[in-house]
């Protein structure tokens, strides 16, 4: 079997742009890692009957603008500077109030502000949410576990992007627990995950760059020809994602 048409996929997965938190180039391309769940359903169910909500980790805003109509009081917090001023764009038109922020770092926002915090595949710093968080008030997050496509990893004879068992919903449980936090909702699951092409691959390495952080075509270039040649064959690659909810409340 030949490499035919490797080039040109890879040529045009490095070529597409990378902008906020947005997987649409991979249309067609790859689908699935979705829960069973619906995390914008349970967020709009939430945010209904909520003054004020912040979104830690909004990425561009994308979804956060999803979620429309907003409470009057929304903020959103982005690590990011390049998303921070995308989702500057995209979200203050609707009111929303977007805070830059840096990792590891205290949230530059009130004791007690809010009635929702939605988290999805964000930072979740256990005591932040509670310090926050009004009494009663309500974390939603849904969050990548350690274990998120680590077959992605070893088919390409990479480093496993975390130490297994790290981030688990035990993990996250315990520690929301010790900061006070009482859980009302906790469900972990391994979706599939499929790509169609080796194009497909290389821009999923590009947008989640920390699941090999060494990545390029170039370093990896004999194990993509490899995956590349398997994939024409088999029409596919299936992995699996690693996600888990939990709704908490302080």
């Amino acid at each position: 079997m030949t490499d035919a048409g490797y080039e040109e996929l890879v040529a045009a997965a490095m070529a597409a742009p990378i902008e906020g938190w947005d997987f649409g180039w991979l249309s067609g391309r790859a689908e699935g890692s979705e829960p069973s769940w619906s995390y914008p359903e349970i967020a709009r169910a939430y945010i209904a009957t909520a003054d004020r909500v912040l979104d830690v980790d909004t990425g561009g805003g994308e979804l956060l603008a999803s979620l429309q109509p907003l409470p009057r009081h929304t903020w959103a917090t982005e690590g990011w500077l390049p998303n921070a001023a995308i989702a500057r764009d995209r979200l203050e038109p609707l009111g929303v109030t977007v805070v830059p922020t840096a990792v590891g770092e205290r949230l530059p926002l009130p004791d007690g502000s809010f009635d929702v915090m939605l988290n999805r595949h964000g930072s979740l710093a256990a005591g932040e949410v509670r310090r926050v968080l009004r009494p009663g008030g309500i974390l939603l997050t849904q969050q990548v576990g350690s274990e998120d496509c680590a077959d992605l990893n070893e088919v390409l004879g990479a480093r496993p992007a975390y130490t297994t068992g790290c981030w688990t919903l035990q993990a996250a449980s315990e520690a929301l627990r010790a900061a006070g936090l009482k859980l009302i909702r906790a469900e972990e699951e391994n979706p599939v995950l499929t790509f169609y092409d080796i194009g497909a691959v290389v821009y999923h390495l590009r947008l989640v760059a920390w699941q090999i952080p060494d990545f390029s075509p170039e370093r990896y270039e004999s194990a993509l020809r490899r995956l590349h040649r398997r994939m024409c064959s088999e029409g596919r690659l299936d992995v699996h994602a690693h996600r888990f909810l939990i709704v908490a409340e302080r």
